[in-house]
């Protein structure tokens, strides 16, 4: 895995990068990279910072997913930003590979989730248990690969930890590699789940932004050659 940091925007305000599969975002021992400390190593080289660099992280992946992550370079912007994610003004997009034919093309998928402490995961709840939370996400096929695989544009109306894992998996469709959520199908790196696309309005002048993170090699390999048309 390269640690070499793949920028795909930044300002005086902003960063925003792709994260590789297998690169924690943060929160691990000291003596292993993260997404975090790159970041942070990045910032302190280019603008020859002294001391510690600021960066507030505003939205993070989990190990083996890839694509769009933000990090903020004031704390004004991070509250800004934060705020955004809160009220559900962020537009998420996410790519995945599911194994089967996920049925009907296009629709929504609702669920009450909650953690499962002991085994390290989240799990579909009943609507009136305590602590559920709901999730919601809307999806669109974009092609079938393979006549075994769909390939899925996502959008999370909410954000739950592990959300699309575990709400794919739940209707059959895990996401190739995800061994956690149950797909007994191998992908080259990580899982096949990608944060495509991230809209924000900029914390400062609120102009809309929108950041595409271009596919990893590993679903080059898998045979997806050519990205389908975007609106």
């Amino acid at each position: 895995m390269s640690l070499k940091l793949q920028v795909l925007y930044e300002d005086n305000h902003l960063l925003v990068v792709n994260k590789s599969a297998g690169l924690p975002t943060m929160g691990t021992p000291a003596d292993r990279a993260t997404l975090l400390s790159l970041a942070k190593e990045y910032v302190k080289e280019k603008y020859q910072k002294p001391g510690n660099v600021y960066l507030g992280v505003v939205s993070r992946l989990d190990v083996p997913v890839s694509g769009a992550v933000l990090f903020a370079r004031t704390s004004k912007s991070a509250r800004r930003l934060n705020a955004q994610f809160r009220t559900q003004a962020v537009q998420k997009t996410y790519w995945a590979i599911a194994e089967g034919i996920v049925t009907p093309p296009a629709g929504e998928m609702l669920d009450w989730v909650e953690h499962d402490e002991r085994h390290r995961r989240m799990r579909i709840a009943a609507a009136e248990s305590d602590g559920v939370k709901e999730a919601r996400l809307a999806y669109r096929r974009l092609e079938i690969i393979d006549k075994s695989y769909s390939w899925l544009e996502i959008t999370l109306i909410t954000g739950r930890k592990h959300q699309i894992r575990l709400q794919l998996a739940r209707r059959g469709h895990p996401i190739l590699g995800d061994i956690k959520y149950g797909s007994k199908v191998g992908f080259p790196a990580g899982i096949a789940l990608h944060a495509r696309k991230l809209r924000i309005a900029h914390p400062i002048t609120s102009v809309p932004l929108q950041f595409t993170a271009p596919l990893p090699e590993a679903w080059t390999k898998f045979g997806l050659r050519a990205p389908p048309v975007e609106d």
